[in-house]
């Protein structure tokens, strides 16, 4: 992995963009993911908050591509309070659970955090 700065992408929402089509958002995340791998330029990590939850969950479209970046070495972290709000705990099929201190400390430790939604 070749790491030019430590970059941390976060997840508000279930896919990307401001569209009402749900398919066209996940299409563009799942590309964005894939793209990541291939670049070899990883994130130090990607967290997820919010809806941005249910991307890391069973079910989620773009698990495979976020299973692929945590083998990579890509820290993926879910905001533990976000997956009880949505009934989704014992869900998580890719990462690790988190508390909002988790998330702080990445986005503090990171030479750039960028916000996907």
């Amino acid at each position: 992995m070749s790491e030019s700065k430590a970059i941390v992408y976060l997840f508000t929402d279930d896919g990307m963009g401001t569209t009402s089509d749900q398919a066209l958002q996940y299409e563009l995340t799942a590309t964005f993911l894939r793209l990541q791998t291939e670049s070899g330029l990883l994130p130090r990590a990607i967290c997820f908050y919010t809806d941005g939850v249910r991307l890391v969950c069973e079910g989620s479209p773009v698990l495979s591509e976020l299973q692929t970046l945590e083998q990579l070495g890509v820290r993926l972290v879910a905001c533990g309070t976000c997956l009880n709000a949505f009934g989704l705990e014992g869900r998580l099929r890719a990462g690790i659970v988190g508390g909002m201190g988790d998330i702080v400390t990445a986005m503090q430790t990171a030479d750039s955090v960028i916000t996907l939604s």
